[in-house]
C-alpha cells in the first residue's frame, strides 16, 4: 500500500481518471472493498489514457508525451509504440508515467499478464489503420482487442476468472463496445471512422452521407435498431455472468450489464435517431436497468 501511495497523478493524469463519471457504467463504485477500487481505476486509468492516446484526445500541455519521453511527438502510432514501452516497464522495470506507476501494484498484486493490456494498445493501433469494417465478423474481432480485456482484466482482481465466466464477460464487453458505438456515429464520422459493419449498411440502404446528416431518416434509424438489438441479444448471453458470483461483485457485474441496457433503452428513446448526439441513460433508468438485471440473476443464481 505504501508503494501504492507514492504515485501522485498530475493534472493530466487527474483528467484521464475523472473521465471515469462519464462512462455508461460504474467504474468502481463507493460499495466495493478499497482495495477493488483501488485496482479497478488503476485499470480504468490504463485502458482511459490509450484510448485518449488513440483518439488523440490527450490533456493540453503535453505532459503525458513527457512521461512517455516522446515530448513533442504527435503521431499517434509514435505515441502508443512509446507507451507500449513503458507498459512493458510494469512488468520488469520501472514505469514513467504516473498511471502507469499507479498500475504496477495491481499487476504484482493480482499476477496479471501484459496480455490484456497489449490487446489494448493494439485495438488502438488498429484505430489508425482500419476506419471501416465490411464484416460484423471484423467488428467482433476488434471488440475482442478493444473491450474485452477489460472484462478479463476485473475477473483477474476479483479471483474470479474460470473460462465460463470469461465467455459470458467477453459478450458483455462486446455489447458495451457496440453500444458506445452507437451512440458515437456522429462523433466517430467527424474522425472519419465507421463503426457500423458495411454489409449491415448495404442491407438497410444506408451510405455515409445518410451517416452525415444533422437527423436520421427511416434506413438509419432502422440500421441502430438491429445493431440495438444485436447487442442487446450480446447481454442476454452474458447475463448469466451476474449470477455466478455473490456478494458485491454481482452488484458491479450488475451495473455493467445494467448501464449497457439503460443505454440501449436511451437509444430506443429517441427513436434510434443517435445523429443528433449520444443518448444518456439518465440515473433513474440506470438504476431500474440494475435492479431488473439483480432480479434475473437471483432467479438464475
Amino acid at each position: 500500500m505504501t508503494g501504492t501511495r507514492q504515485v501522485r497523478p498530475d493534472d493530466s493524469s487527474r483528467a484521464t481518471l475523472g473521465k471515469a463519471a462519464h462512462e455508461n457504467f460504474p467504474v468502481a463504485p463507493f460499495f466495493l472493498p478499497r482495495a477493488w477500487r483501488d485496482d479497478l481505476m488503476a485499470v480504468y486509468g490504463y485502458a482511459r489514457l490509450v484510448d485518449d492516446i488513440g483518439d488523440g484526445d490527450l490533456a493540453p500541455g503535453g505532459a503525458d508525451a513527457r512521461h512517455l519521453g516522446a515530448e513533442g511527438e504527435t503521431d499517434r502510432l509514435a505515441l502508443l509504440d512509446a507507451f507500449e514501452a513503458d507498459l512493458r516497464r510494469v512488468f520488469d522495470g520501472v514505469p514513467s508515467h504516473p498511471l502507469l506507476r499507479a498500475l504496477r501494484p495491481t499487476v504484482r498484486r493480482h499476477a496479471l499478464t501484459p496480455e490484456p493490456f497489449l490487446a489494448l494498445i493494439e485495438a488502438n493501433r488498429q484505430d489508425q489503420l482500419v476506419r471501416r469494417y465490411e464484416t460484423y465478423d471484423g467488428l467482433a474481432a476488434y471488440c475482442e482487442l478493444s473491450a474485452n480485456p477489460v472484462g478479463r482484466l476485473v475477473l483477474g482482481i476479483t479471483g474470479t476468472t474460470t473460462p465460463e465466466r470469461v465467455r459470458r464477460s467477453d459478450a458483455v464487453c462486446t455489447a458495451l463496445q457496440i453500444v458506445e458505438h452507437l451512440q458515437d456515429v456522429a462523433e466517430d464520422l467527424a474522425h472519419d471512422r465507421i463503426y457500423l459493419p458495411a454489409e449491415d449498411m448495404e442491407r438497410f440502404r444506408v451510405t455515409e452521407a445518410d451517416l452525415a446528416r444533422s437527423t436520421a431518416g427511416a434506413s438509419v434509424r432502422a440500421l441502430i435498431a438491429y445493431e440495438a438489438e444485436r447487442a442487446r441479444r450480446l447481454l442476454d448471453d452474458g447475463t448469466p455472468l451476474v449470477g455466478s458470483v455473490r456478494g458485491r461483485l454481482r452488484l458491479l457485474l450488475a451495473g455493467f450489464v445494467g448501464g449497457g441496457h439503460a443505454a440501449l433503452d436511451a437509444i430506443t428513446a429517441v427513436g434510434h435517431d443517435v445523429l443528433p448526439g449520444p443518448p444518456r441513460a439518465t440515473r433513474p433508468n440506470l438504476t431500474r436497468a440494475v435492479g431488473a438485471v439483480l432480479r434475473r440473476a437471483r432467479g438464475e443464481g
